[in-house]
């Protein structure tokens, strides 16, 4: 792996969906960088601290939002004397999302009051009523032309629907859950899957008409759906839920096909292989460094008798099972536990998804989808912050806030020191193409050209 040197960062980082560039949020200015050389291209101003930062799709536009302010700005990169902002005025900002044809902006007004549509080509905006969510529970067709919005009126879940052409609605139906966390179109965009996430474990199938295909439930009197992904090649939906099981559907019958449980301790019969971190000693060979008779002898100084001392890496070691991981009780007093599937993810060819449970926070699963089985186990010292797919190959690459950056693929597991001082990392993303992994630090990152395992692209 190779690594560029560090550059200063204050928030939010991403790439732009065409992967040729890097904005990068500054305080008050976005930088706009050449994805290869990092080398700085457009500079904008915002008017106050940038709190997040979204690519438009055609990677021409990308907006701003000053949530502080709070307010909207957007630049364009072809026209850069062109500028847009946004001002909700006393409803406030809550969250802003580009549409699909890359010329509106939705905006989410504080406690949910609105959401609005803003068009950047003639100014226009329309507003929806009782959003339900600020940053979530807005979901658009593949083919970008319709939008579902989950909203919440006279204590009653609703489903509305719009047009991305003229932003009317389209139709609206109420849905029978007890609180509406979400809202996905599925691949072909034939139906809506929507899933609640309070009393029961329920994921519920809807046509746009608003007639319900088919109801699952798990089981009753327990927190519900905590996560749920789909995959890339849209046959599996992938559902996370409290009870510490993960769950697969089928998108032909909507049926469940595997079932996955995060136990406490890993017990034979299981082909997975355990990988845990440990300390690893630098062993450094003296043998055959001497001093010539021309070096001066009478240097002073204190070294220690063993060179290596104080200096150590981290490697992973393969355990056998059983295996004990560091199981955490949540607090039973407080809001928000933390237990259940809080992060969950797809492999680019569907193949494998990895798998945090919230009350190991420190294991990285890795399943097997075509083999319906655990492939792999990551044991961390420290809690896993973030873990991202490479876009072309089965492997995955995670952090854990030190200066290592880890790696599983298929064919094994490695650690890599940051040749970098003082560099935690906290966050990683993958541009598109996956020729560039972003790694942040607190106030800073790097971005990492990573070889392809070829023998893993098959």
């Amino acid at each position: 792996m190779e690594f560029t040197d560090a550059y200063k960062q204050t928030g939010p980082c991403c790439f732009s969906p065409d992967s040729r560039f890097l904005a990068v949020a500054v305080d008050y200015r976005l930088v706009i960088r050449d994805v290869v050389s990092l080398k700085v291209l457009q500079l904008f101003t915002c008017v106050d601290k940038i709190s997040y930062i979204e690519w438009a799709l055609d990677s021409e536009y990308i907006l701003c939002g000053l949530y502080k302010r709070p307010m909207v700005q957007a630049w364009s990169l072809t026209q850069p004397e062109w500028t847009c902002k946004i001002d909700e005025g006393p409803a406030g900002v809550a969250y802003a999302r580009w549409s699909p044809d890359s010329r509106h902006i939705l905006t989410t007004s504080e406690f949910q009051l609105r959401l609005t549509v803003w068009s950047l080509v003639n100014t226009a905006c329309v507003h929806v009523q009782w959003p339900k969510h600020a940053s979530k529970g807005v979901s658009f067709t593949q083919d970008g032309k319709f939008a579902a919005v989950c909203t919440r009126r006279d204590c009653k879940d609703y489903i509305n629907l719009l047009s991305c052409d003229s932003w009317k609605i389209m139709g609206a139906f109420a849905v029978d859950t007890t609180d509406l966390a979400g809202v996905e179109w599925s691949p072909d965009d034939s139906a809506l899957v929507i899933w609640d996430s309070l009393l029961e474990y329920k994921v519920l199938i809807y046509s746009p008409d608003g007639r319900c295909l088919f109801k699952y439930q798990a089981y009753e009197s327990g927190l519900g759906v905590k996560t749920i992904a789909w995959s890339p090649c849209g046959q599996f939906l992938a559902v996370g839920s409290y009870d510490q099981m993960l769950r697969a559907l089928n998108h032909l019958t909507w049926k469940m096909f595997a079932e996955f449980m995060h136990v406490s301790t890993i017990r034979s019969p299981c082909s997975a292989a355990i990988f845990k971190e440990v300390d690893e000693p630098l062993q450094l060979d003296m043998s055959g460094l001497c001093l010539s008779d021309e070096f001066p002898h009478n240097i002073q100084g204190n070294c220690p008798e063993n060179p290596a001392d104080g200096i150590s890496g981290v490697k992973y070691k393969v355990m056998d099972v059983p295996v004990s991981l560091p199981f955490q009780k949540p607090t039973v007093d407080k809001p928000n536990p933390k237990q259940g599937i809080g992060l969950l993810s797809w492999s680019h060819d569907s193949q494998y998804l990895f798998t945090r449970n919230d009350n190991i926070p420190s294991v990285l699963w890795i399943w097997d989808i075509r083999r319906l089985e655990l492939a792999a186990v990551l044991m961390q010292r420290e809690p896993i912050r973030a873990a991202a797919w490479d876009p072309t190959c089965p492997r995955v690459f995670l952090c854990t806030g030190s200066p290592i950056l880890y790696m599983w693929s298929p064919s094994g597991a490695c650690c890599v020191n940051i040749p970098l001082p003082k560099f935690f990392i906290s966050d990683l993303k993958w541009n598109l193409d996956g020729s560039c992994l972003l790694l942040k630090d607190k106030e800073s990152f790097c971005c990492a050209a990573v070889e392809s395992l070829l023998p893993d692209c098959r």
